[in-house]
């Protein structure tokens, strides 16, 4: 019997699946996870624990592929145009979201081109700043800030670094003055060397400094405190009631994978997310254990969107 050619279109856009890919037979093959971090990174090690146990509750191999370069761009843009079969995962970060916005015309869209599964992390971040600097608080900093306007450093060496920032400046009513880094590794380095007094980075890069005394945590940026270090008062505790910024981490596939396969991902994925193992694995990596539906990712992506739309505007982040 030969299929119509309207069929056969259907078929090629995803709209409806071939022989031998439904949702029953799903997975027929090796999943292939792109990620735009390099091997060894946080997102990276996210990536290879949940793969390995959705994998083995699958039986199928989940394999990783780092696709580094152009700020994560080359990375999305590989997975929006992959196939959409299932075959082939994204796991992003917010920088996912916040890329978009710095370009005049962006080449992948957040909302348009992926269809959400399910969120695994919250990533909460922290303020630290080098011992040099006279401040031992957040209070003392804004203080130490409002006195004297425009003359205080900070670093910023990944996506969410700088809208993080820009957002604290503007809930503490200061005005700081940004160095741009190409890396959130470079910019460590130089806080470590006083070179720059101030920045936000992830949990896991400051509690090793902060133990040897090279730097000082001053709060966590979400709104909870992050469990690998309870000890630390958030912003909103600190100085700034409310104040809730955090990172986070999630997986998606290209646009119109049938949502029958979405679910049978987002089930797989939640429930390795739920093991105690990997609950233990992300506090060391600095991360919390954050769960949603597909539809509540949807959401924070789109709200995400605009948040950080509204940072760069008035801000004056420079677009491309």
């Amino acid at each position: 019997m030969r299929l119509s050619t309207t069929f056969m279109l259907l078929i090629a856009a995803g709209y409806i699946l071939p022989m031998g890919a439904s949702a029953q037979s799903y997975p027929a093959k090796p999943i292939r996870v792109i990620t735009p971090f390099s091997s060894g990174t946080a997102v990276d090690a996210v990536a290879r624990v949940i793969g390995k146990r959705i994998g083995d509750a699958m039986r199928q191999q989940v394999v990783i592929d780092n696709r580094v370069g152009a700020g994560g761009i080359i990375g999305t843009v590989a997975a929006a145009k992959s196939p959409a079969d299932g075959y082939t995962l994204y796991l992003g970060n917010d920088s996912f979201v916040i890329t978009p916005n710095l370009y005049k015309t962006p080449s992948y869209d957040a909302v348009k081109d992926f269809s959400p599964i399910a969120l695994v992390a919250s990533i909460p971040l922290v303020l630290m700043a080098h011992p040099s600097l006279p401040a031992k608080t957040v209070k003392e900093l804004i203080a130490l800030a409002k006195a004297y306007p425009d003359k205080i450093n900070y670093g910023s060496g990944g996506a969410t670094h700088r809208p993080l920032m820009e957002t604290f400046q503007r809930a503490a009513g200061i005005r700081l003055v940004h160095v741009a880094y190409k890396g959130a590794g470079p910019a460590l380095n130089d806080l470590l060397g006083g070179q720059i007094p101030l920045m936000f980075a992830g949990v896991s890069n400051a509690v090793p400094h902060e133990a040897s005394g090279r730097l000082r945590i001053l709060a966590v940026s979400s709104i909870r405190r992050a469990t690998a270090l309870p000890r630390v008062s958030t912003l909103a505790e600190a100085a700034l009631p409310g104040f809730d910024y955090a990172a986070w981490a999630g997986y998606l596939a290209p646009a119109r994978t049938p949502p029958e396969i979405i679910s049978r991902l987002h089930a797989e994925i939640t429930q390795a997310v739920g093991q105690p193992d990997v609950a233990e694995i992300f506090v060391r990596l600095g991360f919390e254990v954050m769960t949603g539906t597909p539809d509540e990712f949807a959401r924070l992506i789109r709200l995400d969107m605009a948040r950080v739309g509204s940072v760069v505007r008035e801000a004056g982040i420079p677009v491309e």
